[in-house]
C-alpha cells in the first residue's frame, strides 16, 4: 500500500473483482469508511464488516457478482480514480459528469463530506472528484 489510500482501496476492490474473490480486506480509515458506505448504499457491494488484527482495523468487503447464463461470473464493478495527489480535479455542481447517462456514480469530496454526484447536485455544491464507479 502506498500513500494514496483511495487508489489503494480502488485497486484492491478492482483486483478482487477481476479474480472473482468473494471478499477483500482493506485498511480502515475515515475516507475508506465513507466510500464503503456509499458503495453499500448504491448496491455495488453486498456487505462490509470491521475486523481487528494486531492493533490494526480492517474492513472486510463482500463483493457482489452476477451470474451469466452460461454459468460464468461477470464483473459488475468498474472503478476509475480521477483526482490524484499529483493532479487534483475539482468541479462545481453544474459540471459534474454523468456516468453512463446516470447509471454510474461519481464520488466527490466536498465541504459536507464524501458524497455522490446526485447528492451534490441536490445540495448544489461542488468539490473534488475522487472516482467514477459504474
Amino acid at each position: 500500500m502506498g500513500k494514496d489510500t483511495i487508489s489503494d482501496i480502488i485497486t484492491a476492490i478492482r483486483n478482487a473483482d477481476m479474480n472473482r474473490k468473494g471478499t477483500v480486506r482493506i485498511p480502515s480509515t475515515n475516507i475508506t469508511k465513507n466510500i464503503v458506505t456509499i458503495l453499500l448504499r448504491e448496491g455495488f457491494i453486498e456487505n462490509a464488516r470491521k475486523h481487528r488484527e494486531s492493533n490494526k482495523d480492517f474492513l472486510v468487503l463482500t463483493l457482489r457478482h452476477r451470474r451469466n447464463r452460461k454459468g460464468s461470473y461477470k464483473n459488475i464493478l468498474n472503478l476509475k480514480r480521477i483526482s490524484r495527489p499529483g493532479l487534483r480535479i475539482y468541479s462545481n455542481y453544474q459540471r459534474i459528469p454523468r456516468i453512463l447517462g446516470g447509471m454510474g456514480i461519481v464520488i466527490l469530496s466536498t465541504s459536507r463530506g464524501i458524497i455522490t454526484d446526485r447528492e451534490a447536485r441536490l445540495e448544489r455544491i461542488g468539490g473534488e472528484i475522487l472516482c467514477y464507479i459504474w
